[in-house]
């Protein structure tokens, strides 16, 4: 019973953080989309062709929190390079060997 109800919570907990990315995807669109639109508009209202227009300044939004963004899928897809589970999993080893090694030198 209890395990269901933990299985429960991690699936609603997994389930709010796929909301949460995709919520951070749509704003990431939308508002670089304005953004971008109102820059453009913006600038060539003022003389500058579009080609001018189209520089590193119009996107860099779009790009830094891109950034953000990679990240927070990264996290919400488990997919960590860094930390894998392989990399856990030699870790406890490592660390349980430790502790047998310390309880033999007690006996």
């Amino acid at each position: 019973m209890k395990t269901d109800r933990t299985k429960l919570n991690r699936a609603k907990k997994r389930l709010e953080e796929l909301k949460g990315f995709y919520w951070h995807l749509a704003a990431y669109i939308g508002v670089n989309s304005f953004i971008t639109i109102s820059t453009i508009i913006g600038r060539m209202s003022n003389g500058a062709s579009f080609l001018e227009v189209l520089d590193f300044g119009t996107f860099a939004v779009w790009f830094f929190w891109g950034i953000g963004l990679f990240f927070h899928g990264m996290k919400v897809f488990s997919h960590n390079p860094i930390f894998s589970k392989a990399w856990e999993e030699r870790q406890i080893q490592k660390y349980i060997e430790k502790d047998k090694q310390q309880a033999e030198k007690f006996r």
